[in-house]
């Protein structure tokens, strides 16, 4: 059986209006791991900048979606 997912990008969102939405990566199940922890509620990532997007847990925006924050990742 041959394994046939795609190559992450190095940006990938999971919003479909967003020009980094991928549909054929989100077929398979993809897993982020930051600063040693996974994460399963990443919205979006840029692998070059070091960057990853998880909704707020409390704060909505004007249409009731959960705000982003963007989280970097970097050496301290």
């Amino acid at each position: 059986m041959s394994d046939n997912k795609p190559a992450l990008p190095d940006r990938l969102a999971a919003n479909l209006r967003s020009p980094y939405h991928v549909a054929a990566c989100f077929e398979h199940e993809i897993g982020i791991r930051l600063n040693g922890k996974e994460r399963n509620n990443v919205e979006e990532y840029y692998i070059s900048e070091g960057w990853v997007k998880i909704p707020s847990p409390k704060a909505k925006d004007r249409y009731g979606n959960p705000m982003l924050i963007t989280v970097e990742a970097f050496y301290a």
